[in-house]
């Protein structure tokens, strides 16, 4: 078996990362260590690179399709990583899960029509919701010791009977959430309830730490599997995020046709001919890479609780079930938002994502991205704790 070396510190400047790139544009400098776009600093897996080398040596690059082992590496490994029995007619393609969220607002539901978001959450909700012309309706989560759950009462106050939709993140980003099937259960009873299709954000659910497990929302009942679009890819979980490579899962032949229509429309079903490529060769050979990449964020995580809890006491983490993305509580400070992202970027020199970003909720958090050899995440957690020390 293969060891994979993921304490190997690979330079990424220079090729227009975001991460690492644009730290001047974002922070004002670039002397700043990035933990806070949410992909990692590991190596995409040679096999991926390899297939897609392989592929790129022929020299024509014209218009491709996606061929059956792009929909069977889907169904096989959505099948042993979820035990979810998906159909090949139920998946489309998208660019991203962005774009599929975007896609289903406007195909499912018209303008003016209520959105339900739940914060704080992943902020391109907010935009693809408001920049379809519809409404957000705001159910935050509440935060009861270092987890976060649904506001159930609150959810029932405000949805009324222009409300069509809610937007789900599963596993969820920031806080980091796999939810459990008696809390997917309870949502999805008020959600047949008053006739809400759901689109389950689901791109973090490869990467769900030890003792959880996660559960596809299409598979609390029959119900939701009727009124739902399901987005996944193999972006987030093999270092993909460039290849703009995604799909979606809609078992409703109905609401696969809506949005299926849209999608066509915009013209972005295309696709690109090495995004293909990866996730086919992540889907087939990706296991044990993934099961040794978990390990050593477990090892990540746990380095990272120990020495917060040793050397800066006062920061409270909420514990992640899922994702290598690790949501921090700095409330007791006492800063406001814009304070203490300076402090952590000027006297810090460390760049992490503002939680007032990710909506109702989020102020006072930031988010840590510890998808990095633990050699950088030690150094950025000794910036951190030098930069509150004289505090």
């Amino acid at each position: 078996m293969k060891k994979y070396n993921f304490d190997e510190i690979v330079d990424r400047t220079g090729t227009d990362c975001i991460k690492w790139d644009a730290l001047p544009r974002f922070f004002g400098s670039a002397d700043v260590l990035p933990l806070w776009v949410a992909d990692t600093d590991f190596r995409t897996p040679d096999f991926i690179m390899e297939a897609i080398r392989n592929r790129m040596n022929h020299d024509i690059l014209g218009y491709t399709f996606r061929g059956e082992a792009f929909y069977d590496s889907i169904v096989q490994w959505v099948r042993k990583r979820h035990g979810w029995d998906i159909d090949r007619e139920w998946i489309t393609f998208s660019p991203g899960v962005v774009s599929a969220i975007t896609v289903a607002i406007l195909s499912l539901t018209a303008r003016g029509e209520k959105v339900v978001v739940q914060p704080p959450v992943y902020f391109p909700f907010f935009t693809s919701v408001r920049g379809s012309g519809r409404k957000m309706t705001e159910n935050p989560l509440k935060l009861t010791g270092c987890r976060y759950y649904f506001d159930m009462e609150d959810l029932e106050r405000k949805v009324d009977s222009n409300t069509r939709m809610l937007l789900l993140c599963n596993p969820h980003n920031p806080g980091g959430m796999v939810w459990k099937r008696e809390e997917l259960e309870v949502l999805e009873a008020f959600c047949r309830k008053h006739a809400l299709t759901v689109v389950s954000d689901e791109i973090h659910s490869d990467l769900v730490f030890s003792g959880n497990r996660h559960i596809p929302w299409a598979t609390v009942s029959e119900e939701s599997r009727m009124n739902s679009i399901v987005c996944m890819s193999p972006s987030k979980t093999f270092n993909l995020a460039g290849l703009a490579t995604s799909f979606t899962i809609i078992p409703n032949h109905k609401v696969r046709k809506r949005f299926n229509q849209m999608m066509e429309t915009l013209h972005i079903l295309t696709g690109n001919i090495p995004g293909k490529v990866a996730l086919e060769a992540a889907y087939t050979s990706g296991e044990e890479w993934l099961s040794q990449m978990m390990d050593y964020l477990d090892g990540n995580y746990r380095f990272l609780e120990s020495f917060f809890k040793e050397r800066l006491p006062k920061v409270r983490i909420i514990r992640p079930e899922a994702t290598y993305l690790v949501w921090l509580d700095f409330r007791e400070y006492g800063m406001n938002d814009k304070k203490l992202s300076r402090l952590l970027a000027e006297k810090g020199r460390v760049g992490l994502n503002n939680g007032a970003r990710f909506g109702t909720g989020g102020e006072g958090f930031q988010r840590i991205n510890i998808g990095c050899p633990r050699s950088v995440l030690a150094e950025a957690l000794n910036r951190i704790k030098a930069a509150f020390d004289p505090l």
